[in-house]
């Protein structure tokens, strides 16, 4: 059965990394790396809005 959330508002305020088109669209949307990104996710949890606040903070 596909992945088809319920709420598709509170599903976007949150990373997963469960997989792995969910990676590439997050990856693709934040512009870094996966590693990146579970790095990100690691530091500050798993909201979407505090994982692009901590990647535009370390931006070279």
């Amino acid at each position: 059965m596909p992945d088809i959330p319920h709420d598709a508002d509170t599903d976007r305020r949150f990373i997963s990394l469960a997989q792995d088109h969910e990676i590439h669209a997050w990856t693709t949307s934040l512009e870094c790396s996966e590693q990146e990104l579970r790095d990100a996710v690691a530091a500050v949890g798993n909201s979407a809005d505090a994982v692009l606040n901590h990647l535009t903070r370390n931006k070279d």
